[in-house]
This record gives structure tokens, sequence and C-alpha cells, in this order.
């Protein structure tokens, strides 16, 4: 790990801690080893899920880039639907598909900001004048606007290079920072985002409307997912509109900051890798560890408001758990007639501290997260033999309320996805206690040697699926929204992140920690070069074992193996063959020869590099 004394030279460049600080002998892999079933498996899914991108885009993308449905305004089928459609198609490209994923996701890109940039609302301001401006969402809420851009935040991954990419990105950073006074959004005196809606338009600063959250109606018949009436019916838009707006009838308060926000962080955290500028990484911090601050003195609880004079629950009396979208946020939903339970203190606060532990390895960052989930496990309770943990807290109107604040809705749902990542991050055994030794996490440990073939077997069952509901989708551009292609991406990455890169993605807001990260230095690119195959088999917190393989018994295969999504980890040794051959840096080239492969042991050094996003072989 970097001594903290040697961050502002580091910064100042007077030091250097790039990932190819020192040159890595190549090594040779020349033992003859039959692709393994799970090696041929994920060549054929990186093949097919690039194929079957290029068949959804000839349906549902126009010359223009216009996704083909209605647009309109709205979270529940508006602008971030349109273009999360495409959330993981950089992601794949970076693991190794072919260059018309990354093609085609950037058309898409450009044609979405055109087209909802078309689009007029007369019920809601926010979207008078079209959906962007500056081409940046004019006012959301993070949940929806992370989940809209998890495809751009990963673009650098195999454009670092891409002025286009390298502009936006410090821009919409810049939002966040006040360099744009028409988006006053941070508060830096109280160190707050000011609502939990934000974006280019700046914070909204007053109650939200119904119509802001649902947009106007459009004419029309339309296959509707957000809808109690089931997806396999045509419905008038018009007459079901009032149910949308019940659904959103008690989404109104906005004032003050909320943990979603934290998310904001990954524009920083990726302007920071892309320049290298000082003041991103800066902000980044000083933002999350206001929220620490915040976190430690509500005993260890993330709380859902800060009001704008910056305490805790400042909007709400002093009610840390309050708030739209907050731990007491036991509605009525009005659209579907029942009480409905929509915490998301998590949504935001995982990849905000995940950042911020990113930029510095300081595990303190992780004891925050962790201290939340004793805090819920502290309440958990056995029912029908079944562990339960809370979901709620605070005195929700109307819902089993003894009258006292208190941890309510009991539920099997343990956070295993987010207790993942904190054991990942940290691979202290003692957070592994509370995880299942099932599926991969039971393959890294041993238990499961088939888990990969498993995994690997149900992705071309779901892809296949999927390519039927495409066949057969009943709907026509006329009478789709945005959120309807959602259920319709091909890409399949969740278990490729896993085996190939050693890491795990949870939620709907991504920041990529894995153990590896693999480039191909003949076409100059990033992910495996072509018929190579990777299986992350183990990982320890210095350690990780990991076999490659060439497909081809025909062609030798060159690949570059990085420590880390972001060249964040040091090797220090691989051993290969029974031999240790000592390691300087963040990547070693290796070269397989044709049908050969090998099992390969690396000790590492996590989180011992700034993190960037280059390529190996760029300038220093």
């Amino acid at each position: 790990m970097i001594p903290r004394i040697l961050f502002p030279l580091l910064l100042a460049g007077l030091i250097s801690c790039s990932p190819m600080a020192a040159e890595n002998p190549s090594l040779v892999l020349d033992r003859p080893m039959p692709p393994p079933a799970w090696a041929l498996m994920e060549r054929e899914l990186l093949r097919l899920n690039s194929e079957a991108c290029e068949i959804f885009a000839a349906k549902y993308v126009d010359e223009r880039g216009h996704l083909l449905h209605t647009p309109r305004w709205g979270t529940l089928d508006g602008p971030d639907d349109a273009i999360e459609t495409f959330h993981n198609w950089t992601l794949l490209h970076a693991l190794g598909a072919s260059d018309s994923v990354l093609e085609l996701f950037k058309k898409a890109l450009e044609g979405h900001l055109h087209q909802y940039g078309q689009i007029r609302t007369t019920l809601t301001d926010l979207a008078r004048e079209g959906a962007y401006h500056r081409e940046f969402i004019t006012m959301s809420d993070w949940f929806h606007t992370g989940e809209g851009m998890r495809a751009f935040m990963f673009q650098g991954l195999s454009e670092p290079g891409s002025s286009r990419l390298r502009e936006r990105m410090k821009r919409f950073a810049g939002l966040y920072m006040n360099e744009d006074p028409e988006a006053p959004n941070y508060d830096p005196e109280h160190r707050i985002i000011r609502s939990i809606w934000n974006g280019s338009k700046g914070p909204m600063l007053r109650k939200a409307t119904t119509y802001d959250w649902v947009g106007d109606p459009v004419p029309g018949r339309f296959h509707l997912l957000h809808s109690p009436f089931g997806r396999s019916k045509m419905l008038d838009l018009e007459e079901v509109y009032p149910k949308m707006l019940a659904h959103c009838d008690e989404y109104l308060d906005s004032v003050g900051d909320h943990p979603l926000n934290l998310a904001a962080t990954n524009l920083a955290l990726n302007a920071y890798m892309l320049t290298r500028e000082p003041k991103y990484r800066e902000w980044v911090l000083e933002y999350v560890g206001a929220w620490k601050e915040r976190i430690e003195a509500n005993g260890g609880n993330i709380p859902t408001n800060i009001g704008l004079d910056g305490t805790i629950g400042g909007e709400y009396g002093g009610k840390w758990y309050k708030g739209t979208y907050g731990w007491n946020f036991t509605i009525f939903d009005g659209e579907i007639e029942r009480i409905a339970h929509r915490n998301t203190f998590a949504a935001g606060s995982w990849p905000g501290f995940g950042n911020a532990y990113l930029l510095t390895g300081d595990a303190g960052y992780i004891d925050t997260l962790r201290r939340q989930m004793d805090n819920i496990y502290a309440q958990e309770k056995v029912v029908d033999g079944r562990l339960m943990v809370p979901q709620m807290y605070g005195d929700p109107r109307g819902y089993k309320f003894s009258g006292r604040e208190e941890w309510y809705r009991w539920t099997t749902n343990l956070f295993i996805d987010r207790l993942m990542e904190i054991y990942l991050w940290s691979m202290d055994r003692k957070d592994l206690e509370r995880l299942p030794r099932t599926d991969w996490i039971g393959f890294l440990e041993g238990a499961d040697p088939e888990y990969p073939e498993k995994a690997l077997r149900k992705d071309f069952e779901s892809l296949r699926a999927t390519m039927q509901a495409i066949e057969e989708d009943p709907t026509t551009p006329e009478t789709r929204l945005a959120d309807w292609l959602l259920d319709l991406n091909p890409a399949r990455t969740g278990n490729l992140v896993n085996l190939m890169l050693g890491g795990h993605l949870a939620g709907r807001i991504w920041t990529l920690h894995t153990r590896v990260r693999y480039f191909d230095p003949e076409r100059r690119r990033s992910g495996l070069p072509r018929d190579v195959a990777a299986l992350v088999e183990k990982l320890t917190g210095d350690s990780l074992t990991l076999t490659l393989v060439n497909t081809s018994p025909l062609h030798p295969r060159d690949l570059i193996v990085q420590a880390g999504a972001y060249a964040e980890h040091r090797f220090q040794s691989v051993t290969l063959n029974g031999k240790t051959t000592p390691i300087e840096g963040s990547s070693i080239r290796l070269r397989l020869k044709p049908g050969c492969g090998s099992r390969l042991v690396f000790s590492m050094q996590r989180y011992a590099n700034q993190p960037r996003l280059a390529m190996p072989w760029d300038p220093r």
C-alpha cells in the first residue's frame, strides 16, 4: 500500500506509481493443455454475445442510433431506461467481445442523446427543452441516473484515449464540483449534494411532483412493464396514466442529501483515472469522508437524509431514517394498490465507499459498510427455520407500527451481494462467515469444481431464451416504451466477470473491482486475445490462482495480464510450473503456445497503486 506521506508527491508527478513502472519479463506457456470445457464455453459465449448484440441492434436501433420505441420523459420508462438497455455492452467489449459491440454502443449513445434531446414536456419543467442539457440528464435521482450511465462509466476500459470521452467525463464530474454555474449541486461548506434530484440543471430545492417522476402521457396503446395489468396486454397509456401517477404519490420529498448521491463519485473517479488531475480524487474523498463522519456519528447507520444545514435528518427534525427512498420509505403504491417498502440505503453508498477504498486502500471505508451490516444482523431472527433480517427502520404509518422507532419488515433478503463486496474488498476471513459457501464463492473455496461449467451453461440457456423473446417480440416502435427492451438485452457478463476477472458486480451502479484484467497486445485493445480463455480459481488477500489456456491448436497468442481492473494492485511474483519469477509492477506479458496452458499463482499487493484508465503500453 502506498504510504500516505507519498500521495502529494505521487499526485504532483514527482514519483511514479504507473502500472508499467518496471519492465517485466515475458513468460511462455508451452505445456500442452487440451482445452477444458469451461474454456471452450467461455470463448463461445464471448462470440455468441457479440453476435447477439449485433442482432439486437439490427432490430431495435436505426441508422441514426435511435432506439426504436416511443420516447418520453419519466423515471418509469424514460431516458435512463432507454440507454440502460446497453448497460453492459462496454464491459462485454472489455472482456474480449468483438469491436462491433463497442461501436454499436457508441452509435446508440450518440443517437440516444439526440433522440431524447428532442422530447418536450408540458406538465413538468424537467424536460421542457429536452431530457438532456449539455449531454447530461437535466435532473433526476441517482438510482435512475446511475442505472442509465453504467455503460458510459465503463467506456474508458476500452477507450481511455478518447478525447470525447475524457471531455464528457470531466464536464459531468464538474457538475458536482460546482464548475458549471447552471448546476450548483454541491455545497462545499456542508459537503453535501443539496437534493436527491440533481443534474445539469442543478438541484431541486422544492418538493417534486408526480409529473416530475412520470412525465407527460403520450397517445397510443403500449405493452407496459410498469402496469398492474401485466405485460401481455396492450393498454392505452392515457387510461393507465392515473395509475402511473399514483405509483409516485409519495415520492415527493426532495431537499437534502441522500446516500444515492454517493454514486455521483463514479464520475469524478473516472475523470481522475482518465486525466490524473488531483482535484477529482480530492472531491471524492471529501464527499465520501463527510458521509463517513455522519454515519459514525449516527451509530453506524447510514442516514437517508442530510439537511441543507449539513445535519443528520435535517429536513425531518433530526429523523435520520426519513426521506424518499429512505429507511422509513414505506408507502402506499396507488398503482398496485398496496403497501410497498423501498429503501435504497445501499444503492449509492456501496459504490461511493468502494470508490474511496479504490483510491486509498484505506480499510476504514470498508469498516463503515461492515458496521452497517453488523447493525442489521444484530436484529436477525429465525422464523420457521429461516434466517431473516430487517429491511426497514423508523416509524411507518399504517404498517404494524408499535408506536416507536424500530426495525421492521424482516425478510430472507440477507444482503448477500453487499456482503460479498465487503469480503472481496477486505479478504478478511471473518467477512466470509456470513456468505453461503455455494455457487461462485463455493467454487473459490474449493467446494464446487464444476461450478464454472454450470454457470456458463446457464448463460447459454438464458441467451437462447432472450433471443427467442426477441424473435417473438409482439411490439413495434409505436407500441413499446423504453423499459420494454431492458429484458431483451442479450449481453451476458455477470458470470464472466466472476470467472475471468475474479470480481463481482452487485446492484445496479457499478465500479469494476476485480483481481485482474486482460489486454491483447497484438490488436492493441482491451480484453482477452482470440482463442484465449481464463479462469480465476482461488483468491486470498495476497495471492491469485489463475488458469490460462490457448484453445487454438494452430496459433500462438500473446496476452497481457494486469493486476486489477485499473492497475490498482501490484504483482510481486508469479509461480509457473514450479518456478517462481519476481515481478515489479502491475502487468506481465505472456505467450501461450498453440494448444497450451497452465495454472499460475501470483503473489500480489492489493490497492497498492493509484487507479488509472490506460493501456499497459501507453506512455508512463
